[in-house]
């Protein structure tokens, strides 16, 4: 016997971000709008400016929208936003990072279409006044989500929205699958990396929040110990020059690679032996979250989301943020252990796999949606074999 939902027609979900460069809110972003259910939803993607998430959005084939902002009460952009709800007849929009999630309230208000609104950090808004009053407003008229509990505890104690109000999501990833040995050994070649040496990798912006000068100022510390490392800084952003003038001050450079924008990073973690993520603040790290589907051990902060990824002493390592001697020791202590290393490395894949997954990223935010849109929940499909 079959049952079987009754078809309650496609709605149309317009994924709304502020940022369009490559990060987590972005991976995000594109994860969600092209894994909702075809058969229950159909997704277009809008933005303030051009960046890398509209081309990945397009190689995904989701209908892509630029539409400029400028300054903080932009009349014209809400009026080309409205338009664009019209045509494309949106039933929810789902906004993510402060500057959408505060336009896409106010024009989901105005338009009378519902919004779920996605707050990734912590670090954008807590200590100006307006913004804290706007996420008040934003938790009261949109449905709110946040990536982690401890972002959430930050959100209602600093901005006074109700705790019940505020829904937690942890980010997901797909799993990409284990990499050839032989593309890992091409990777070694063409980054002058001999197999005699040990990899140390970091994937995120350079930016000052993401705490890399940190990272180098560990170093020596760790070459001291494990003379073969070679540390990997994938990634790019305004404090490049500063962390490269950083690394030959510290007479590092040689044992530094800066490597800029990769699309490799699924190889670029394969080979490496650690992965560090040495972050000021964080939501909950995709990059994190890559490494543990990689099996390889983490050493993290303590900061934000990542003691709710890493498990310390099971996973990987916490540290102190902005602790050079604690990055240090950690980063020793698992170039060191080999053993460790692999349990290390072993029990993130199996906690990646199973609890932070973007199936299941996906299907709460679906649940979200159905609730917004006053849908009923989801009919299971059974069939039932007698036998």
């Amino acid at each position: 016997m079959v049952t079987q939902a009754r078809d309650l027609g496609v709605r149309t979900i317009l994924h709304l971000s502020s940022s369009s460069g490559p990060g987590g809110a972005e991976t995000v972003v594109a994860s969600v709008a092209s894994g909702l259910n075809p058969s229950r939803y159909r997704s277009l993607v809008c933005l303030f400016r051009d960046g890398r998430l509209r081309h990945h959005c397009e190689q995904l084939g989701l209908e892509t929208h630029i539409i400029p902002i400028n300054g903080m009460l932009d009349f014209a952009w809400l009026q080309q936003f409205h338009r664009l709800l019209r045509e494309r007849r949106v039933s929810l929009i789902h906004a993510h990072e402060f500057g959408a999630n505060t336009y896409g309230t106010l024009a989901g208000r105005l338009a009378r279409v519902p919004v779920v609104a996605t707050v990734h950090g912590r670090g954008y808004y807590a200590d100006r006044g307006h913004r804290r009053l706007a996420y008040r407003a934003v938790s009261r008229a949109a449905a709110m989500v946040v990536v982690s509990e401890e972002v959430k505890r930050f959100v209602v104690e600093r901005t006074g929205a109700s705790a019940r109000r505020v829904r937690v999501v942890y980010n997901g990833i797909r799993t990409a699958g284990s990499v050839p040995q032989e593309i890992q050994a091409s990777l070694r070649a063409d980054l002058g990396i001999s197999d005699e040496e040990r990899v140390v990798a970091a994937v995120g912006s350079l930016y000052a929040v993401k705490g890399h000068q940190y990272l180098l100022e560990a170093a020596p510390s760790v070459l001291g110990a494990c003379p073969s490392t070679v540390f990997l800084v994938a990634g790019r952003g305004e404090r490049e020059a500063a962390l490269r003038a950083q690394a030959r001050s510290l007479g590092i450079d040689a044992r530094v690679r800066f490597l800029g924008f990769r699309q490799d990073i699924p190889a670029l973690l394969a080979m490496c032996d650690v992965f560090v993520q040495p972050s000021l603040s964080e939501g909950l790290s995709i990059a994190i979250l890559e490494a543990m589907a990689a099996a390889r051990p983490v050493v993290a902060t303590r900061v934000g989301g990542n003691p709710e990824l890493v498990v310390d002493g099971e996973t990987g390592l916490l540290v102190e943020a902005a602790d050079a001697k604690g990055l240090a020791s950690a980063m020793i202590r698992i170039l060191r252990d080999p053993a460790e290393a692999r349990r290390f490395g072993n029990n993130g894949l199996s906690r990646a796999s199973t609890r932070f997954t973007a199936a299941a990223m996906v299907r709460e935010y679906e649940a979200i949606y159905d609730t917004a849109l006053r849908l009923p929940p989801r009919s299971v499909v059974v069939d039932r074999v007698a036998g």
